[in-house]
């Protein structure tokens, strides 16, 4: 039986044709490569090899430079798995400390949430910058339906991050106050976790189901 391996993931797929579509990250049939088996060691010093030609480099700039060195020190070190895990962590702990204010009347884990939807705000930058790198590095700009539901959750997790600690600001005792905003606003709180939970499992999909057995 032959092998076809995802080149976007890395699944392999054992069969006489590659699968229509990849069961880990939804590439088509066309993202699949024949794995072929290594060639007896003999041949492959028997093969005529060709002087390469030099080709004109032009300097990068500086920007360039940066760019190249943040990417490769966050491929090296896994920095996305690791950016992603502050608001997978901290955004339902601000929903919790939510439900508090809301239930006990306990304004001062509203103001805990509000620091950390804040802190989880301040760190989007880094989460989606790592998140870039990993995509076009990792998984080559690939951009099938599990990424468009990744990009499209990071987009709205930060419009609603943006909008809650707005509206905070704008209206400090939303969610203390009983009024039918604070229910707008802890549902928005509700979204938010949902859609930072939908990023994180299709980012687990790819990590854990690209596995070769």
């Amino acid at each position: 039986m032959k092998k076809w391996e995802c080149t976007v993931c890395g699944y392999i797929h054992v069969g006489d044709e590659p699968p229509d579509e990849c069961p880990v990250c939804s590439a088509d049939k066309s993202m699949f490569v024949e794995v072929v088996e290594e060639q007896n060691p003999a041949e492959t010093a028997a093969a005529p090899e060709t002087a390469p030609q030099p080709q004109p480099t032009v300097p990068p700039s500086l920007p360039a430079k940066i760019y190249a060195l943040a990417s490769a020190l966050t491929v090296r070190y896994h920095l996305h798995p690791i950016m992603v895990h502050t608001p997978n962590g901290v955004v339902p702990m601000a929903l919790v400390f939510m439900l508090i204010t809301v239930w006990f009347g306990l304004p001062l884990f509203e103001t805990a949430a509000l620091y950390s939807l804040v802190f989880v705000l301040v760190s989007m930058p880094m989460v989606l910058f790592t998140g870039y790198v990993m995509w076009q590095q990792r998984y080559r700009g690939a951009f099938t339906s599990i990424f468009k539901i990744k990009i499209g959750a990071s987009i709205a997790a930060v419009v609603l991050l943006l909008g809650l600690v707005i509206w905070r600001a704008v209206q400090p005792d939303i969610a203390s106050s009983a009024s039918t905003g604070r229910w707008i606003y802890l549902f928005c709180c509700l979204l938010l976790v949902g859609v930072v939970g939908t990023a994180g499992h299709f980012g687990g999909k790819l990590v854990f189901g690209s596995r070769k057995d």
